[in-house]
């Protein structure tokens, strides 16, 4: 484990192959290169694994365990992250550009500065969440549970807020807008 109890990707193995390898191959994938290989990653358990900066571009990583991990300034654009566990992530100013999080557990999570632009954040959990400075235009939060979080400097222009929860949320300084 390296600093702040995270596991090096290496240290980490999915479907008898190490986590490096399986980043690697996508990475490839992601940029069309020869050898590269989509990330099938749905149910993995990644907890506390340090993916910062990882390219996972349309990764599937739907019902992952992803507890306290880090995926900060990880590329997520188009990923599918569906009924994921994300408790206590960092997701510090990653890309999840068109990315689906609908009914994944973001609760505690630190996603400030996170680009989220049309993410679909339908039935999720936000609870206690951090997401200043975050990006949510034209993001999906229908019946989200954002309840206590901090989302000072959010911008939510155009973005989908029906039944969303939102009791004790941090909205002073967010920018909302309905177009």
């Amino acid at each position: 484990m390296m600093g702040g109890g995270l596991r090096k990707a290496k240290s980490v193995r999915v479907g008898g192959k190490r986590l490096n390898e399986v980043l690697e191959a996508h990475e490839r994938f992601a940029r069309a290169v020869e050898g590269g290989a989509r990330a099938e990653l749905a149910g993995a358990d990644l907890s506390r694994a340090d993916l910062t900066g990882a390219v996972l571009t349309h990764a599937d990583l739907a019902g992952a365990r992803l507890e306290r991990a880090s995926l900060r300034e990880a590329k997520l654009t188009g990923a599918n992250l569906a009924g994921a566990r994300l408790c206590g992530a960092d997701l510090r100013t990653c890309d999840a550009t068109g990315a689906d999080f609908s009914g994944a557990d973001l609760s505690g999570a630190d996603l400030s500065g996170a680009e989220l632009f049309r993410a679909n954040f339908t039935r999720c959990i936000l609870r206690g969440a951090k997401v200043r400075a975050a990006n949510f235009r034209q993001a999906i939060l229908r019946e989200a549970d954002l309840s206590g979080a901090d989302l000072n400097i959010a911008s939510l222009r155009q973005t989908d807020l029906e039944g969303a929860k939102l009791d004790g949320a941090d909205l002073q300084t967010s920018i909302i807008r309905k177009v």
